[in-house]
């Protein structure tokens, strides 16, 4: 019998280490990256949304998002479609994910600046798809990061008219989370986070985003283990985080971390040994 070659052995074996990695992975999103890590419990997050809602108040800037998750059903999501489609001044999806996309390594001030910007200078993502690189490159300059974030924004207007015949996200409504993100991941330049604030913002699907506030203080709570990088604690907390809670305690987070540079400067048992300020409504809890 004719031994298999060499390259033959090597593909074999390319492939099951690939199948071992894609289950491995699964299991990882099934059990979560931290199974006994028994924080945050359905508790602590009611009670740590309660104190920065009381102490805070709900973000004004997400007043507008919250709206639409408390009230919109059925029919209301249809109406809603009609007016993307027929260019009415709701946010779009695709609105969303380029919005969220220029926020990537930089300020809420900035990356606002920059997509109100973009959408000044080019009314209509087919305007957008049929500039050259350089004006958007000019238009976002402000964002930060203005050639590589113009080539992702080039990128999906360009993938999108190729796979779908229209720049349109709204079909994403129709599909369920995991497929969602497998969308929106064929992108690039849009990991994770990004997708997770297309979730929670666009689609009013219930998703926990991980930005660099979030992911400090949750180490600082304790709610993962220290050693966590963001992907782990994106999926920790997306399993134990009680679906109704996340938006509200996501957006009071996010807010909280900017205002106190003391719950996201160090994490884990930093504030222990330092003391945040004595008004700090997390004090309790670190």
């Amino acid at each position: 019998m004719q031994k298999p070659s060499k390259r033959k052995l090597l593909l074999q074996q390319t492939t099951a280490n690939r199948s071992k990695s894609s289950k491995v992975s699964s299991v990882v999103e099934e059990q979560g990256p931290f199974p006994s890590h028994p924080r945050p419990t359905p508790q602590d997050c009611r009670a740590v949304r309660d104190s920065l809602l009381s102490f805070h108040g709900f973000p004004p800037q997400f007043a507008h998002y919250r709206e639409q998750r408390l009230h919109h059903d059925g029919s209301s999501l249809r109406t809603q479609n009609s007016a993307h489609d027929s260019g009415g001044d709701s946010e779009t999806v695709l609105d969303g994910l380029v919005k969220a996309l220029l926020s990537q390594n930089t300020t809420e001030v900035n990356s606002l600046g920059a997509f109100s910007n973009l959408k000044s200078a080019f009314p209509t993502w087919e305007d957008a798809l049929a500039a050259d690189k350089k004006h958007i490159e000019n238009a976002i300059r402000c964002g930060g990061l203005a050639p590589t974030k113009a080539s992702y924004i080039k990128n999906i207007l360009t993938s999108l008219l190729e796979r779908k015949g229209k720049l349109c996200l709204e079909y994403l409504r129709d599909l369920s989370t995991i497929e969602i993100k497998a969308e929106l991941s064929h992108f690039k330049g849009i990991g994770p986070k990004t997708v997770a604030c297309v979730l929670m913002f666009n689609l009013q699907r219930d998703d926990f985003p991980v930005d660099t506030h979030v992911y400090e203080i949750a180490k600082s709570l304790g709610w993962v283990p220290y050693v966590a990088d963001r992907n782990q604690t994106y999926i920790h907390l997306n399993q134990r985080i009680p679906n109704e809670l996340k938006f509200d305690l996501n957006c009071l987070l996010y807010t909280h971390g900017k205002l106190c540079q003391k719950c996201t400067k160090k994490g884990s048992n930093w504030e222990r040994e330092n003391g945040c300020d004595d008004s700090c409504p997390l004090l309790e809890y670190c």
